[in-house]
């Protein structure tokens, strides 16, 4: 695993934008694994200036969401569709035909086929060439959450307390938060031909302490990745030195 500590989030921001904008310029048609979350904002906005100059086209390239909440309409301002609509894929020449995440706004009971068939669907396009990744104050990677074991495909999955806990504020009502969500599976991620994972502030220390210090552990889904051949981690140094 590649390590690259920043002196704050800026700094990250710039960083992990120029290693996705290099993957889009060395392969036009490349497919993007991409995250949703406060992590990543700072990355796309660099993304969408850098499109804004004439730097970058993504006319070709194709994206996949980690997760999406379960349920919930897209049109939702707290969905990761509008998150991905509000920070990229409005402000950048993405085809809309070319931009997938996983549907929330389905039963619970037909999940397990949607999630199939996302899967499918990655392969279908060639794999994922590279994943952004945020990570969780407790290791998770997307909603793939500490458990004795951890799933492999895109999966439905019950939201932990913590994540409720976490993500309920950002709902004008919290009672309101799916209690559910589907995500990609620890095989998926994996499969992907590079990963970056971006972190920022004192919270992630811990997370970041241990995929760095820890053994491979699905008490910490991340530290999976240790075992991928090509592992970018992006942090800012509190993040690092917490």
């Amino acid at each position: 695993m590649k390590v690259i500590v920043c002196e704050n989030y800026e700094e990250m921001s710039d960083k992990g934008a120029a290693l996705i904008a290099a993957e889009v310029r060395q392969n036009p048609e490349a497919v993007l694994g991409l995250a949703t979350g406060s992590s990543p904002i700072g990355m796309y906005s660099r993304l969408v200036a850098a499109y804004e100059r004439g730097e970058l086209d993504f006319s070709k390239v194709k994206t996949y969401n980690l997760d999406e909440y379960l349920p919930i309409d897209p049109a939702n301002k707290n969905s990761y569709c509008a998150f991905m609509h509000e920070h990229l894929w409005d402000k950048v020449n993405l085809k809309p035909e070319n931009c997938h995440i996983p549907n929330g706004n389905i039963a619970l009971e037909d999940a397990e086929a949607q999630c199939a068939a996302y899967d499918d669907a990655i392969k279908a396009a060639g794999g994922i060439d590279l994943q952004l990744l945020g990570i969780g104050r407790n290791g998770h990677i997307g909603f793939n959450e500490p458990a004795e074991s951890l799933s492999v495909g895109t999966h439905p999955v019950k939201l932990t307390e913590s994540t409720l806990a976490a993500n309920g504020p950002l709902f004008d009502d919290p009672s309101e938060m799916p209690r559910h969500a589907v995500t990609m599976g620890m095989g998926s991620i994996f499969s992907a031909k590079k990963i970056l994972i971006i972190a920022n502030g004192k919270a992630k220390h811990d997370a970041i302490k241990g995929l760095l210090n820890g053994g491979i552990t699905t008490a910490l889904p991340a530290s999976i990745l240790l075992l991928h051949p090509d592992v970018t981690l992006i942090c800012d140094k509190e993040a690092y030195n917490g």
